[in-house]
């Protein structure tokens, strides 16, 4: 069967955090080393996968179903996908990572009032003004993931440190080899042990709790031994008493005895 190398990797965190030019950074490396790479940035494919759709939860919901339908067929078909989208809602997300398998989830934060100083769009202020309803961080919120495999802060670490997190995970996992990240980086880089979090992603399921009468079936057991060592020690008692017992014949000797004496 023919080795997977394909993976999704999707760049989390509200709007002008820096996502979009993370992965076209990641993007350019992995093209060094011979990888299949595609962007599916959401403010690039709108016409393409959701014309008409609104800025509602449930709307925002399918666009996130839709990118991540899309990064799961080509993860499948060995392609490296990069996705920049602000899904501001954990259960989207979630989705994502169960039905795509090979993910990793990467968080691009800043803190708003950075967003809203470097703001060159002018959206953070026309959201604070009214004029752009259910705004992301503005007057909609926004759900940090929980346990993102990176969490990148882009208003201290450069694009350069971002990726250079992203790499390690992408290492830790088997997505990528030791060979291909010292094309990438210049220097040998070596996996590092899974953290706890990843260890209990992998072994979330709960061992299956023992059925009453499974519980019952040893004490059972326990009894037997016990039941068998008391008849044990009854039946030797028995036959002393019936050895004891004198018989008839004895009886005559007994009077023979005592007429002759």
């Amino acid at each position: 069967m023919a080795q997977t190398l394909g993976f999704t990797v999707w760049l989390t965190g509200m709007s002008g955090t820096g996502k979009s030019t993370m992965a076209a950074y990641i993007a350019a490396r992995l093209r060094q080393v011979d990888r299949n790479v595609e962007i599916l940035d959401e403010n690039e494919l709108g016409n393409e996968l959701w014309q008409g759709l609104g800025d509602s939860k449930d709307e925002r919901m399918t666009i996130v179903r839709r990118l991540g339908y899309v990064a799961g067929v080509l993860t499948r078909n060995n392609v490296a996908v990069l996705v920049p989208c602000v899904s501001p809602y954990k259960a989207g997300r979630e989705d994502n990572r169960r039905t795509i398998g090979r993910y990793i989830e990467v968080y691009v934060d800043c803190p708003t009032e950075k967003l809203i100083e470097r703001d060159s769009t002018g959206r953070y202020k026309k959201a604070l003004g009214g004029e752009i309803p259910n705004f992301i961080g503005i007057t909609e919120p926004y759900e940090p993931p929980a346990s993102a495999e990176v969490v990148i802060h882009s208003d201290q670490e450069s694009v350069e440190e971002g990726a250079a997190k992203i790499f390690q995970s992408l290492l830790d996992l088997g997505y990528v080899t030791t060979e291909e990240l010292k094309i990438i980086t210049g220097k040998k880089m070596k996996a590092q042990p899974p953290t706890q979090v990843e260890v209990t992603r992998v072994s979330s399921a709960k061992p299956a709790k023992p059925s009453k009468a499974a519980g019952k079936a040893p004490a059972k057991a326990d009894k037997g031994p016990k039941a068998s060592s008391k008849g044990a020690k009854a039946r030797p008692a028995a036959r002393a008493a019936r050895v004891a017992k004198p018989t008839k014949a004895g009886k005559k000797a007994s009077a023979s005895k005592r007429k002759a004496r």
